[in-house]
């Protein structure tokens, strides 16, 4: 893969990291995704910032402006300057942090080399995903991850004040930030108390427009493709982005293993897409059915697919038609075969009367 393809890549994949983590009903989420390149030229800054509350972007924030931009319409001319400012210093101290964390990382991988013309020999990335989830009890569920070059790297644990190493090469990263005990604590009380806070106030903001539903507009549809025939079951619209769908064979559920992963992404309109696909036996398709479960549906919606009443109307009216054509023609032909044994027949008695 090329250095400039990576930055699409690394969006896509917080973008889904973002839409695909689903939440338990009637809970609420405050999220804040960090990404940068060592090398500008990648198209991402040193730092940029994205902040989600549930699935809604709320604010960004990047090294060079240094300033918190609210995205939300909902937060607009609303939030407190109060709100605003601590928002605008934690993401300061954010993008300090990211840069210290992104040549530590660098350096125990034996990265931060420097040419004889100043810059990096070569070119990385970081992305790091941290944020909190308080459910309806108002429990509450912190996360601190890193990934570096794309891959998993470092995952904070806020209950046993370490970190886990998800590849050898992170082994001594995790050393060196486990000795710093202070910067644990730090970070597990953002995640216990300052994070839960922080998206209390920014509900009590959005109340109303976080709090709406859209219901999904769910289908399935049916493809051939290199003798594989394959439903695809569809919901389209919906919001929040919390779903579930799984195919039925027969009313039971199917084995994970047996259907491809459930794929959710953005619309750009607020609302959310998600599919599920099954390659299933050709003439088998009436046994299999999509459930979806949604915060807007009292009840699970199934739905099957339904061979096209349009394809099945044409050919039921040009069979029709090719029978009235054939009759017709018969008919045609049963007619002159009448008049030919008509006129044979007076011919036959013109010449009797004559010989009499």
């Amino acid at each position: 893969m090329g250095p400039r393809a990576r930055p699409a890549l690394l969006l896509l994949i917080l973008l889904r990291t973002v839409a695909t983590q689903g939440r338990p009903p009637r809970s609420h989420s405050l999220r804040f995704l960090f990404m940068g390149a060592s090398e500008p030229d990648l198209g991402l800054p040193l730092f940029e910032a994205l902040g989600y509350v549930d699935d809604q972007l709320f604010v960004s924030y990047d090294h060079e402006s240094r300033r918190a931009e609210p995205r939300a319409p909902w937060l607009w001319g609303r939030a407190t300057s109060q709100l605003w400012l601590q928002l605008s210093q934690s993401l300061k101290g954010w993008d300090h942090m990211f840069i210290v964390d992104f040549w530590t990382i660098m350096d125990n991988h034996n990265q931060s080399k420097v040419t004889k013309l100043g810059v990096l020999s070569e070119s990385h990335t970081l992305q790091v995903i941290l944020g909190c989830e308080v459910q309806e009890d108002n429990s509450t569920r912190g996360f601190w991850k890193y990934g570096y070059d794309g891959q998993d790297h470092l995952e904070f644990h806020p209950e046993t004040l370490d970190w886990r190493a998800a590849e050898p090469r992170a082994r001594t990263t995790k050393l060196e930030w486990e000795v710093n005990k202070i910067r644990a604590k730090q970070n597990r009380a953002y995640l216990e108390r300052g994070c839960p806070e922080q998206l209390q106030r920014l509900l009590e903001l959005g109340r109303g427009a976080l709090d709406r539903q859209a219901l999904p507009l769910v289908k399935v549809t049916h493809h051939v493709a290199s003798a594989v025939t394959t439903l695809r079951c569809q919901a389209l619209n919906f919001y929040p982005q919390d779903i579930t769908m799984r195919w039925l064979k027969d009313r039971q559920p199917l084995d994970a293993k047996d259907v491809e992963p459930e794929d959710v992404l953005p619309n750009g309109d607020g609302t959310y897409q998600g599919w599920v696909a099954l390659a299933v036996l050709p003439g088998e398709e009436q046994r299999y059915s999509c459930q979806v479960q949604h915060p807007g549906l009292d009840q699970p919606l199934t739905a099957t697919w339904e061979p096209s009443l349009s394809g099945t109307l044409v050919t039921g009216i040009i069979s029709g038609i090719a029978v009235c054509i054939i009759l017709f023609l018969i008919g045609i032909l049963f007619s002159i075969l009448r008049r030919r044994q008509a006129s044979r027949g007076a011919a036959g008695d013109y010449v009797l009367a004559e010989c009499e």
